[in-house]
């Protein structure tokens, strides 16, 4: 078995280990070496390639790993990517040097949808607007949609999508899905009816995205797309930013053909003081939070970790995506 007090391992995920101080303790314990990441933003590829010369294991979080931070990577084994998401991997160059990638599927799956439901709530019930209002010294009477009747669409029935679905099942609101490989136990089980894609896309009275980013998915929320939705439909994300057409989005909301969306991604993270869609009223936006709770972060460090020291063992990971 390789000695790993002989290994270096870089971590980058900035909430690494910020409920559980035992993920660090297991880490730094179990290896020679652990380098974190200077900065409190995910990488770009320059500030990885500065990182990863004699670095052997990578905690990743959603930095830029392209083939040119790679090509930095002298010693590297593997990339424990926290979190599910891959597209900032080139995975072909991994694979091209030997470098395994895994993830952490259905970690923060809960955390994600509890989020979702929030932003359903937050959008329908105008919460933020009423609380700004009211600590301005204002008492309106704001107008609310309830769930209940109401018919909300989810494109994508995987981990997190499921958990919505489960959710949602209290409110009494239609749930209507697409997903390429859908779940036909689950979705009769939690009376979740399964559409096609543009079904559920002009049926819903709430839309959710729930995909990953793949060459067919990204930039698919753009102006055909949108002109599909009903008329004062919502719109949430709380999947990727690369999914979504802004400037489409802010014209839809500008005209008032959406009623409102909330958004927990963009495609620039942070994005810029001047995105016009932060401007407006009917737009709740938050900072890609989904997975920022406990519960998640946790799953997600151990997950990693695990992962991470089984392959510098030379032991197969649990959750290999090459």
């Amino acid at each position: 078995m390789p000695n790993l007090k002989s290994c270096r391992v870089l971590v980058t995920s900035r909430s690494y280990a910020q409920n559980d101080p035992q993920l660090r303790t297991e880490l730094e314990s179990t290896v020679g070496d652990v380098v974190y990441s200077p900065a409190d933003h995910p990488l770009s590829s320059s500030e990885v390639k500065d990182l990863l010369p004699g670095c052997h294991g990578y905690i990743a979080g959603l930095d830029v790993i392209d083939r040119t931070a790679l090509e930095a990577a002298d010693q590297l084994k593997v990339i424990a990517r926290y979190g599910v998401g891959v597209d900032r991997v080139d995975l072909d160059a991994a694979a091209e040097m030997g470098i395994v990638v895994t993830n952490t599927p259905g970690a923060n799956a809960a955390s994600v949808a509890e989020l979702t439901v929030g932003l359903m709530l937050s959008l329908t019930r105008s919460i933020p607007n009423a609380n700004a209002a009211v600590k301005a010294g204002e008492w309106p009477r704001l107008a609310g949609m309830s769930l209940k009747g109401k018919t909300v669409g989810l494109l994508g029935l995987g981990a997190i999508g499921k958990q919505v679905a489960r959710r949602l099942r209290g409110f009494g609101c239609i749930i209507l899905a697409y997903d390429p490989m859908a779940d036909t136990v689950f979705s009769e089980a939690y009376d979740v009816q399964l559409r096609p894609q543009h079904q559920v896309i002009s049926q819903a009275d709430l839309l959710s995205l729930h995909l990953p980013v793949l060459p067919e998915t990204r930039g698919m929320v753009d102006a055909a797309f949108l002109s599909q939705m009903k008329p004062a439909a919502f719109f949430i994300n709380t999947a990727r930013g690369e999914l979504v057409d802004e400037g489409a989005l802010l014209e839809a909301l500008q005209r008032g053909h959406l009623r409102g969306a909330a958004l927990d991604a963009f495609r620039e993270e942070p994005p810029g003081p001047d995105n016009p869609l932060l401007a407006l009223p009917q737009v709740i936006a938050t900072p890609h939070t989904g997975a920022h709770t406990d519960g998640a972060t946790n799953a997600m460090g151990w997950m990693a970790l695990r992962d991470c020291l089984a392959v510098l063992r030379g032991q197969e990971p649990a959750y290999r995506v090459v």
